[in-house]
């Protein structure tokens, strides 16, 4: 059976007609006012965007959306857990002072942050899902002690995922520190032909695997974690992956761990998906590259397969730009994420999401 998505355009002409009232009615068209019981601590999953970056959502957006938690009873506050990589979002203190730089702060968005894996990731809920990869995987504590969910998600590119969206903020967004590295467990390599000994890398680990020996960067497989960081920063394309051994079962594992944060919150959740600004890239870079394709609007729904999958199929409906990271896909129909990035599927997210029962991929597309 088909799951609905619900969508709305970016066209505006009046008050009523804006893109905050849009958000709004499309919390209420997708049911998101039923799912929330009075006193309910509802949780509002979202990423608040890396210092340097600027392409997360609105806090006017995320404002409207905390408003109709209220209305319908709820307790709303924002959340997110802190990253593996090195950056503005490490731990809780930095995390919520880039938050409060990006315009998150209470004032603005009427309601208070909690990163819900603690100060520094360690406070975790183990949740049985015997699954393909994990029998238990290692949810933020504060996600899942939860009451209700919504999640709110940029659906952009990613260079390890394919795409960035309402599955993966679900499972690497709702997985603690040690959940990342369960999921990431894949292993860069260096390519000593392109390798220039820049050193640009070594930074950006958080275990300090990276050397320079003889002129060329060396990684460490025992200290290594996985967090992928190095390959988004190598200005010569010379840090990669086994791709078509190590990123099947990583997008595996992310729609496993979607599965594990969603187990307790069956007719509890609703997801919001903004295909605006779609940039090439995660949100967790501390820059925002030119969109690869024109806005496109905003959609919602309580199945965070269905909406995903109907995303990835209007980003694909698109015109791509030229100018942008796309290097193929560029026409109306073409695959935009292939054209970035050939030997990524994400779609692996839908299909083995779908087989754990967190969603389908069939969807009815209802415009608001």
């Amino acid at each position: 059976m088909a799951s609905r998505v619900f969508f709305a355009g970016l066209r505006a002409r009046s008050r009523n007609d804006s893109i905050t009232s849009k958000v709004g009615r499309l919390f209420k068209a997708a049911g998101m006012d039923d799912l929330i019981e009075p006193g309910d601590l509802t949780a509002i999953k979202m990423h608040f965007g890396e210092m340097g970056g600027d392409a997360f959502i609105n806090p006017i957006f995320v404002r409207e959306v905390v408003d109709r938690v209220r209305e319908a009873g709820g307790r709303p506050f924002l959340t997110d857990t802190n990253t593996l990589y090195k950056g503005s979002r490490h731990n809780s203190v930095d995390h919520l002072e880039t938050a409060i730089a990006h315009g998150f702060a209470h004032s603005v968005v009427r309601a208070p942050i909690i990163i819900a894996d603690g100060l520094r990731g360690r406070n975790v809920q183990w949740v049985a899902i015997d699954a393909k990869h994990f029998r238990k995987v290692r949810i933020a504590a504060d996600i899942y002690n939860s009451d209700s969910l919504i999640v709110l998600t940029h659906f952009k590119g990613h260079e390890t995922a394919g795409f960035g969206g309402a599955i993966k903020n679900l499972g690497m967004g709702c997985g603690s520190a040690y959940g990342k590295m369960d999921q990431h467990s894949v292993r860069p390599k260096v390519d000593p032909k392109k390798c220039i000994g820049c050193g640009t890398c070594i930074p950006v680990c958080p275990v300090e695997a990276h050397v320079l020996e003889g002129g060329k960067v060396r990684i460490s497989k025992e200290i290594c974690i996985g967090c992928g960081e190095c390959i988004t920063v190598c200005p010569q394309e010379a840090i990669g992956l086994e791709w078509s051994s190590e990123i099947p079962p990583f997008l595996e594992r992310i729609s496993e761990y979607a599965f594990g944060a969603t187990r307790n919150k069956v007719g509890k959740m609703g997801f919001i998906n903004f295909v605006t600004r779609v940039s090439p890239d995660c949100d967790c870079f501390a820059w925002s590259d030119r969109p690869i394709i024109p806005d496109v609007g905003i959609l919602a729904s309580t199945d965070p397969v269905a909406i995903d999958a109907a995303c990835y199929d209007l980003v694909n409906r698109q015109p791509g730009f030229r100018d942008s990271k796309l290097r193929g896909g560029w026409e109306a129909g073409g695959d935009k994420f292939l054209g970035m990035r050939p030997k990524v599927d994400g779609r692996i997210q839908l299909r083995h999401g779908e087989e754990l029962g967190l969603g389908t991929r069939d969807y009815e597309l209802l415009e608001i």
